[in-house]
């Protein structure tokens, strides 16, 4: 018997017992072949060329007529160099950008550059037991990460796995992390107020439901205090919350989570959190994740708040990886391409009109300073995208002027066209006695003699500064806000020195609460300021003062 008598006896056995389990069997086409010859001479015998050709056509014919067949083609590509979360492969020849592919150790990557000869893909999990030679195989997938209702309430990880040490998360479905942002058709006016808890957020740069606004400002000056005090000022609402960490030090996620269960928010908020210590892939998709679950909810006809903490961290990340990817450096060696990468992220910011659900998403994406330089690249690229700015200044912050926003070279571009109608009435006089506040102040630091009215007009507005000053993590409700809002625009506070105006608020909102409660409802139901509600509050208010005098003899 010959070799090739010996090999097709061995296939045809194997082949025989496949085909009584029903599994699928691969055949090698060259001994299929020789074992066909090898029945045609059995029947046949010496016959011409032509006419052992027909018989041998005939015999493959019906032989594959009965074949259980399967033909799989994968792309295979090898490991030419691996290192700091990036590989290089070879092959690969039907790869497309953005594919998954799988490494022998079971870790993922996402193609991100196609070459002529090679192709680089970032790593999605640890480099540990991939090395040189290993072969990879391409998945015909995209990257996609769950979603759904059951990511409320929990910590995962930027590919939506859970990290609280709880139960896994049982997702809704699963979708692209890269989505094109709703059309201009889509979408609907932003004129729908979203509350901060800030007095001086809400009432001089008020925020709208589909909004972007930028919070800049150096380390440790009170950035993510901001965000994390409009996340808790949601309690109670139908307000879904994102607060996605990007490379922050696990310590201060810690703390941020724990503010968020105590303020009582946890059940209606999902943490995304990417270490430092993660692979850069992680860092990079962060933001992405958390913009693909918000977009789950909006598509609910639900609105979401989402914070990003801190998009400079993510554009370090993405120069990182383009440098390892041998893409060529821009301006602070960052790539071309950085402006599109947050982009195309905080597009996916909207409100939609009533005809696609109604929902929105509001953005508020941190970016951090250095020495308060707000010309930087990556701080200018994102405020000409966002829909304004909260600058933080680090001198009123050293001073104690908390939260230390820098009123003149913050903005919202949505204005007062997201206020409620009560708001709007108490802040009219507010904005223009600040703005003429700064004015004369400026000149009053240099020792400069000013007029009687000009000193009461600096006296008023060094008492408004103390009234917009407000702790960390104490938000501000809305109602009780207009109160006080109303209260210093006739006169309650002309009174006060700027040193007791937290307590002589809190002790107002207690009076007011008790001998005007009817004006509150007024103000916390129907949104406006009703003449009938400002003849209660200044009823309420007639003897106060003495009240308070007393009060505060008492306490002394």
């Amino acid at each position: 018997m010959t070799d090739i008598d010996t090999r097709t006896n061995e296939i045809l056995a194997r082949f025989t017992e496949k085909l009584a389990t029903d599994d699928p069997l691969n055949v090698s086409s060259d001994v299929f072949v020789a074992k066909s010859v090898n029945r045609v001479e059995e029947k046949v015998g010496p016959q011409p060329s032509s006419l052992r050709t027909r018989y041998l056509l005939k015999e493959i014919r019906d032989s594959a007529d009965i074949l259980k067949h399967r033909m799989l083609f994968k792309s295979v590509g090898t490991v030419q160099h691996v290192g700091n979360g990036v590989a290089t492969l070879s092959g690969l020849p039907l790869v497309h950008l953005e594919e998954l592919v799988v490494f022998p150790n079971g870790t993922q990557g996402m193609v991100l550059n196609l070459d002529r000869n090679h192709v680089d893909v970032m790593l999605l999990g640890d480099d540990m037991g991939i090395r040189g030679g290993d072969l990879t195989q391409a998945t015909g997938r995209r990257l996609s990460v769950p979603v759904g209702m059951g990511f409320l309430g929990r910590v995962v990880n930027a590919l939506g796995e859970a990290i609280d040490e709880q139960r896994a998360v049982i997702p809704s479905e699963y979708r692209f992390v890269e989505r094109i942002a709703p059309g201009v058709i889509e979408r609907a006016p932003v004129d729908t107020p979203l509350y901060t808890g800030t007095k001086i957020i809400d009432a001089l740069l008020p925020l709208g439901r589909g909004q972007r606004e930028l919070i800049i400002g150096d380390r440790q000056v009170g950035k993510t205090t901001l965000a994390l005090d409009a996340i808790l000022t949601q309690r109670g609402t139908d307000v879904k919350c994102i607060y996605v960490s990007i490379g922050q030090k696990k310590t201060s996620v810690l703390s941020a989570v724990k503010t968020l269960r105590d303020g009582g928010v946890m059940n209606q908020t999902t943490v995304i959190v990417s270490s430092p210590d993660d692979p850069p892939a992680l860092r990079y998709l962060a933001p992405y994740t958390g913009v693909t679950l918000a977009e789950f909810y909006l598509d609910q006809g639900m609105d979401v708040l989402i914070v990003y903490d801190d998009l400079s961290k993510h554009a370090d990340t993405y120069r990182e990886l383009s440098l390892l990817l041998r893409r060529p450096p821009g301006r602070e060696a960052y790539p071309g391409d950085i402006f599109y990468l947050h982009s195309r992220l905080l597009e996916r910011a909207c409100r939609l009109n009533e005809e696609n659900g109604g929902g929105s998403i509001t953005a508020l994406p941190i970016v951090t300073t250095q020495r308060g330089n707000i010309s930087s690249y990556i701080v200018t690229n994102l405020i000409s995208i966002t829909d304004g700015q909260i600058v933080l200044n680090t001198n009123d912050f050293n001073k104690g002027d908390k939260p230390a926003i820098d009123i003149g070279m913050s903005v919202s571009r949505v204005g007062s066209a997201a206020q409620e109608s009560a708001m709007k009435d108490v802040v009219k006089a507010l904005k223009l006695e600040l703005a003429q506040y700064e004015e004369v102040a400026r000149f009053s630091r240099f020792g400069t003699e000013v007029s009687e009215s000009t000193q009461k007009q600096i006296e008023r507005g060094d008492r408004l500064m103390a009234l917009l000053r407000q702790g960390p993590h104490q938000p501000v409700k809305f109602t009780e806000q207009v109160l006080l809002f109303y209260c210093f625009s006739s006169g309650q506070f002309d009174t006060v020195t700027p040193a007791e105006i937290p307590q002589f608020s809190e002790a107002l909102l207690q009076h007011l609460h008790v001998h005007a409660p009817q004006a509150v409802d007024i103000i916390r139901y129907q949104r406006i300021l009703s003449d009938e509600a400002k003849a209660q509050i200044d009823e309420a208010v007639q003897g106060f003062d003495q009240l308070w005098l007393k009060k505060r003899s008492k306490t002394r």
